[in-house]
């Protein structure tokens, strides 16, 4: 299963839609072995994963794993986690914020990477993207309501709003995510890698 992971990547790599990375030095971002237990689906690296070529590396994925409760070890731990984002590339700057990862990057990747993953138990949609992608026609009219309703998507898959410091004015006035959410997140996650 390693080597078609591996030819997964290289076609990654060598893709013309990708050519603009190469020309740019960029290896995709992201990190998946067959025995992987939980899915992490995100939106696409930041500039500094991009450029470490470690991904969730930076604010946001220090308050992810405090969310998850787990240490840097467990999290980078291939065998744990398949992290697994929207795009695998920085898709630069934009007028507020970085840019969306590219529509059709997951279609064209995501099914072939996750049908060598047979051991997940859990999948975590990080934000607005990835739930759209994800949950189709179950998705609720808003980021908020789609994650305040995170029970109907268990045990399989759960929602979580993106973990950036810029959204700590939708966490404030949420409390009910770190009341309720994160503590079900956690036991997910401790189920998930115990088994």
């Amino acid at each position: 299963m390693t080597n078609r992971l591996d030819r997964i990547r290289a076609e990654i790599v060598e893709h013309e839609s990708n050519a603009w990375a190469r020309e740019l030095g960029y290896e995709p971002i992201y990190s998946v072995t067959p025995g992987a237990r939980i899915a992490l689906i995100g939106q696409a690296p930041g500039r500094k994963a991009q450029e470490s070529g470690v991904p969730w590396n930076d604010a946001s994925g220090v308050k992810l794993r405090t969310w998850l409760g787990v240490d840097d070890e467990r999290f980078y731990d291939p065998s744990l986690f398949a992290i697994l984002p929207m795009d695998f590339y920085y898709p630069g700057k934009g007028t507020s914020g970085d840019l969306p990862p590219r529509k059709d990057f997951a279609d064209l990747w995501h099914k072939r990477i996750l049908a060598e993953l047979g051991d997940l138990g859990l999948t975590i949609l990080v934000g607005g993207y990835a739930q759209k992608y994800y949950l189709g026609n179950r998705i609720k009219p808003s980021l908020t309501e789609t994650v305040r309703a995170y029970a109907e998507y268990l045990p399989s898959m759960i929602p979580l709003v993106h973990p950036s410091p810029l959204n700590f004015r939708w966490q404030a006035k949420n409390p009910w995510f770190e009341a309720e959410v994160v503590p079900a997140l956690r036991s997910l996650v401790t189920k998930a890698i115990t088994v």
